[in-house]
This record gives C-alpha cells, structure tokens and sequence, in this order.
C-alpha cells in the first residue's frame, strides 16, 4: 500500500498535477509525506533550471553528491545524476528497494529481542517511513536542497546571494554582525622554508580585490570551553544551528518570522584541519544541554571501503574518542547562539526560508563563519510539526499562478522592510562595547550548574534578544 502510495503520488506530479489542487487522497497525508514526495517530484521540474550556487540544480547534484554514497555500496550517488532517466530510475525504482533493504535490516536486528510477527510489523513500519516520511539526514538535507532550489527560483530573493562566501563576509560586516576576519591586503605569498629555485612559493589574490578568489583569514582557536572537550590538536568545533524564516513569501509579523530549529555541536577529531571529520552532538535548544552524540561517515566512504561499512549509526556517544573528555550534559551558550543565528537571518537574508549557520565560539568571541542555504540538520533534533507544516505551506505558495505572484511580492517586500529596520540591531549591540572575554563560559559539568548560573551566563544573550 505504502509503495503503491509513493508511485502514485509521483506519479501525479510528474504527469503535471498541481500541489495545491492534488486529490483528496494526496492531502488527506500528514505534511510530512507531502512535502517529501512533492519535493522528489520537483527534482525533474527544476533539473534544467538556473541554480543559485551552481550552474543548473542538475549540476549542483553532481558537485554535492559526487562523496556521498549510501552505506555499503560505495557508489556516489552523484552517477545517477548525470542523465535526467537515470536519476528517475533511480527515484521510482532503486529508492523504493533501498526502503526495502532497510526494512529487512530492522527485521534482522529485532528478531533478537522481538516475535517473529512483530520484527515483520517493525520492518513493515520502517519501509512505510523511508518511503513517505524519512527521517534520516541525508533525505532531510536533500529535502531542503529541493526547497531552496525551487524558492529561488520562482522568487529570485536576493538572500541565495549570502551562499557565496565573500558576499556573505562582506554584507554582514556592513550590518555589523560578528564575523571571523579578513585580511585586507591584496594578495599574499606563502613561501617553504627549504625550498629553492623558485619552487615552493604560493602566491593568492585575497577577494577584496579586483577578481581573487581566495579569503585570506586568520586562523581562529577554540575557546576555552570548547577545547577542554576536545584533543589538543582538534580543529576550529562549531555549532551548526538551523534557523527558519517565514520571510520568504508567508504571512508573518515582526515576532514569528524568524525562529530557531536546532543546534548541534561538531566535535572536531584529532588531526583533523576542518570539523567535518567530527562527532555530531545534539545540542537541546531550549536548556544548552549537550546531548549523545554521533557520526554520519558511514555515508562517505566510497570504492571498495564503502561494501564494509556499518549501515547505521546510533546517537550513545557521550566522551570525546580520541581524548575520552566527556561531552554529553555539558551546557553551551544556546541563547546566545540562538540569537545571534536569528537576528542574522532578519538582517542578512530574511527572504530565504532556511539558514544553517556555522557559530564558533573563539579565541576571539563568539563568530560566524558562513550561512549555508541548502542546508543539513547534522541529525540534530528538531520541532518536526513546525519544520513540515512551514515546508507545506511554502509549497503551496511557490505553486501559485500568475495572479498569486503580486501577494508574493508583497510578501517579499514586507521582508525586506524588517530586514532594513532590523539592521540597527547589531549597531545597538556593537555601541554597548562588550568585551568579547566577557562572553560566559559554560561550567564544566552538570554538578556545577545552576538557574543563579545560568542566569549569569545569560546575561550576554540579553543583548542579543534585545530589539531595536
């Protein structure tokens, strides 16, 4: 029935069926599945399209999926993206049969602890969610891939413009918000210190001036806080937290445009130059609470490596492997945080529906990196009624017709309003002239915590929640 359910729905879609007028059966679904099997549709109606980042969306598939395989294939799954039949093979028939996979793998793994009829009903259950309503982060990230692809299309909000790195840097230094800094010299040489005739001499063009590509930067540290869960030489952790916005052409006022969805803490691994070789820890958004943590590496490892690799991989890590430092109910700065990502958001691009921000917190503050807009939960938790009851509403907006398109504007225009209003706010927090080795830092386990602590920690934050 589920399977019958997917093909059906796709099936729709791709014949041209509208979302917003799709039959009784279609709607009667939970917003979830709606969103999902929409979004797999519109892989084929935006495949040729112009992408924000990337050329075409088909392009931007190559480039993204070109080092994720699924678990124990090793094949990157950007093969199938190289022709428009292939990927459709790929969606109608080889998705379903990975469903498939999984659900027998949930019946091998409770057959140990279950009945033999209620290991089936769990398997049954699992290939009804992979196929309708996935819940792992790789279709997630996708599904907000989808989402973005197909906003800015249709709406061409100037926000995509904050993918690019520079642009990013540079608009949020215009409005004040705490970046990690740029060198403004014009170029730089790096020279080996053994070298000779001429060899080991590198030269880059910083992107301030005229045609370079490279953001010469200062390496940053870890605060102290974030160092004593990691090992020595662990690289910059971050602090990914996703934040929403209704910005992007829903109804909204001033309070409920922006809001934050979830956070989780990169643990950086020894040696490594980049936290994307970490340990994800879920981060509760409403208490700071550092929670288990995890790794999705099981879905990188291509070629004959990736044929042994585990299939899953639970949330119960709770020390740093590599130094044993515990991690798991330690408290970070979440209001801060939080706050910092949404106003952000309001400020830099409140016509894009999501924005998953890079916050670290520094040698020198807490920073943030970048913005990325087709962007991944890092299986971090997250309110699923709020995410896919907006992603439904988003859909129906973007799948208005001509006479729709002047409440779109309009929407977009009452953004732009906020954006500009709010654009004081970081000028506010900025003329106060807080000392960044003010910023609080979290006690070192849940003994020494306190609401009078947790108080003082806040007290930072207060800035941050105030409104011009």
């Amino acid at each position: 029935m589920s399977l019958i359910l997917f093909w059906r729905s796709l099936g729709f879609f791709l014949s041209g069926g509208s979302y917003k007028q799709a039959p009784a059966w279609f709607q009667e679904l939970p917003s979830h599945a709606k969103a999902h099997l929409y979004s797999l549709s519109l892989i084929f109606e935006i495949w040729g399209q112009p992408h924000y980042r990337n050329g075409t969306f088909q392009e931007d598939m190559i480039k993204n999926l070109r080092n994720v395989a699924i678990p124990r294939t090793g094949i990157p799954l950007s093969y199938f993206c190289y022709c428009k039949l292939t990927t459709m093979a790929f969606v109608l028939v080889a998705y379903p049969i990975v469903a498939l996979i999984a659900a027998l793998h949930v019946v091998h793994v409770a057959k140990n602890e279950k009945s033999f009829e209620e290991a089936v009903a769990c398997g049954v259950e699992a290939f009804k969610e992979q196929l309708l309503t996935p819940r792992d982060w790789f279709s997630l990230w996708r599904l907000n891939c989808r989402l973005a692809s197909y906003h800015s299309g249709k709406t061409g909000a100037g926000g995509y413009r904050m993918e690019d790195k520079w642009t990013f840097l540079v608009e949020a230094e215009k409005a004040r918000v705490p970046i990690s800094p740029c060198m403004k010299v014009g170029e730089i040489v790096v020279k080996d210190r053994n070298e000779e005739g001429g060899m080991g001499i590198h030269f880059f063009k910083n992107a301030c001036r005229g045609g370079g590509d490279w953001i010469i930067q200062e390496k940053l540290d870890n605060n102290d806080f974030v160092a004593s869960m990691l090992p020595p030489d662990a690289p910059l952790s971050t602090f990914r937290v996703i934040t929403a916005s209704r910005g992007g052409g829903l109804e909204h006022n001033s309070e409920n445009m922006v809001t934050a969805l979830s956070c989780v803490f990169r643990a950086g691994r020894a040696g490594a130059k980049t936290d994307h070789s970490s340990i994800i820890f879920d981060v509760d958004t409403n208490t700071g609470v550092i929670g288990k943590g995890t790794t999705n590496s099981h879905w990188y490892q291509l070629g004959l490596k990736g044929l042994s690799t585990a299939w899953t991989s639970a949330k119960t890590i709770t020390h740093h492997p590599d130094c044993d430092a515990k991690v798991t109910g330690r408290h970070v700065p979440i209001e801060t945080m939080k706050h910092l990502c949404v106003e952000a958001h309001r400020v830099l691009l409140p016509d894009v529906p999501m924005a998953g921000w890079d916050v670290a917190l520094t040698n020198k503050g807490v920073l943030l990196l970048e913005t990325n807009l087709s962007c991944n939960f890092f299986r971090g938790t997250f309110d699923e009624d709020m995410y896919f009851n907006m992603l439904h509403e988003y859909f129906c907006m973007l799948d208005g017709d001509g006479d729709h398109a002047k409440t779109l504007q309009q929407q977009m225009a009452a953004s732009q309003k906020v954006m500009e209003s709010s654009g004081a706010y970081f000028r506010e927090c900025e003329a106060t002239e807080v000392d960044s080795s003010a910023t609080p830092t979290p006690p070192d386990s849940d003994s020494d915590w306190s609401p009078q602590k947790q108080g003082d920690q806040e007290q930072h934050s207060n800035l941050i929640q105030r409104r011009s």
